[in-house]
């Protein structure tokens, strides 16, 4: 990058951002930035070409650090809650922004910031960052372009989930499979993302005898990577990282699953190093929903006695935050307070934004048709046998999000403003069900604010 790149950009802010004497950035004018310039720069962050990209993504970073947005680890406060010290009387929302993600990001800083939410959770997965065209720095700039935009203040905290082994890559190269993902891990946490979610759930092996040895793979390689995240952390911010027991989508998990796992992965990382902060499990749900033949979703039913015995045995014998859910997104609405009352740490959800953009009555029909065209000439090969045509572009349309990215950003406000508003909407009802109102001051209490600041060459 290069400062002709950055003068360029700030030619661009009408006047409400500089550089001082040092290089460092200053804004001049926060309610001006908060105007087309901070939508200059978000849009040049994912869109830009790579000089301008580059330039974005820098001046970015720097003024959040200026006006006190901060990426962070929520690692210290989960720790605080496996000791007893904050209630478990809330469950933090970790929301996958898969379309739009300024605006979705947007709406969800205008849901928090007046119900006074700290407790929330940006993230993306291994496989969203692929077919949704988002890397890591990409995606950590446009959601700090929104919370500039809102007006949001305190820690950001962002996250890789699903950081996930592939189990037939895995098998026929467990070098190549790991160092792939270890290889995003480093590229996210240099990005920003302190948070990292290992997924290796996916090497769980039933066909052994006994629970040690069906967990020995997801443990040994968790342990790995967690070792190789603590070398490469900032220095003062120690990484939030969970693992996972069970896949979404295959059986429950059970505390002799979780305890095999947790004492195996422990005995594999190195004395006195810091573990996970949380633990992922199976209680009943799958990704994104199952579709009927029409396209509506099936009735799912959840254990959530499995959440809070789990969650129980995590804090109490291990230390940790407790257990999280995925795959929630398109559960019915009265499904969300039973994570509250179960004492679930953190919830994941992703499907269920990423639907109410794209049936949004707003939305333009000949936009989704040419979404869905492209599926169908892309994708066709993914349809499975006896799947109806709902079924098929109901699971397989999240594939268009990526090749269709600049035409989403591009909508006009008209179409963009309502559709923020229901997602909005939307954001509010589950911060107000996950009971995560009014966690700003706790939040901050064990998140202060560590300086990082990223060279300009």
């Amino acid at each position: 990058m290069t400062t002709e790149a950055v003068k360029a950009l700030l030619a661009k802010m009408e006047g409400a951002v500089a550089l001082d004497d040092q290089g460092r950035v200053m804004v001049t004018d926060e309610e001006k930035l908060r105007g087309v310039p901070i939508d200059t720069l978000a849009n040049k962050a994912a869109l830009g070409e790579t000089g301008e990209q580059t330039a974005a993504r820098w001046l970015l970073w720097e003024l959040g650090q200026v006006l006190g947005i901060y990426p962070a680890s929520i690692n210290e406060f989960y720790m605080a809650r496996g000791r007893g010290e904050v209630p478990v009387n809330f469950t933090v929302p970790a929301m996958n922004l898969r379309a739009m993600a300024y605006d979705m990001a947007r709406a969800v800083f205008r849901a928090a910031i007046p119900r006074n939410v700290g407790a929330l959770i940006f993230e993306i997965a291994r496989s969203e960052i692929g077919y949704t065209d988002q890397r890591p720095a990409e995606y950590l700039s446009v959601v700090m372009a929104a919370a500039i935009k809102e007006g949001f203040r305190g820690p950001l905290f962002v996250q890789g989930d699903h950081f996930q082994l592939k189990r037939k890559k895995f098998k026929a190269d467990p070098d190549a499979e790991v160092k792939a993902v270890a290889d995003l891990t480093e590229e996210a946490i240099q990005a920003g993302f302190y948070n990292i979610d290992i997924d290796t759930s996916t090497l769980v092996d039933l066909s052994y005898p006994t629970v040690d040895e069906q967990q020995r793979d997801n443990y040994e390689v968790c342990a790995n990577l967690t070792k190789f995240i603590r070398e490469r952390e900032p220095e003062g911010i120690t990484v939030s990282v969970g693992g996972e027991i069970g896949e979404i989508g295959d059986k429950n998990s059970d505390e002799t699953e979780l305890r095999a796992f947790m004492d195996g992965y422990n005995r594999s990382l190195p004395a006195g190093m810091v573990g996970l902060s949380k633990i992922s499990i199976q209680t009943g749900t799958t990704h994104g929903g199952v579709p009927l033949p029409d396209g509506t979703l099936a009735q799912v039913k959840i254990d959530f006695n499995v959440i809070k015995e789990l969650s129980k045995i995590a804090r109490e014998a291990y230390g940790m935050a407790g257990a999280v859910q995925h795959g929630a997104s398109t559960l019915p609405d009265e499904a969300f307070h039973q994570f509250v009352k179960n004492e679930a740490t953190e919830v994941h959800l992703a499907t269920g934004f990423q639907n109410i953009v794209y049936d949004h009555e707003m939305f333009p029909a000949g936009l989704r048709e040419q979404m869905y065209d492209y599926i169908r000439t892309a994708h066709g090969k993914e349809r499975k046998e006896g799947q109806t045509e709902e079924q098929f572009i109901y699971k397989t349309r999240k594939k268009a999000l990526g090749p269709f990215k600049a035409q989403l950003w591009g909508l006009p406000e008209d179409i963009k403003g309502p559709i923020r508003a229901s997602l909005e909407g939307k954001f509010g009802f589950l911060f107000d069900q996950l009971n995560v109102g009014n966690t700003t001051e706790v939040i901050r209490r064990y998140t202060p604010h560590v300086e990082i600041h990223k060279s300009l060459s």
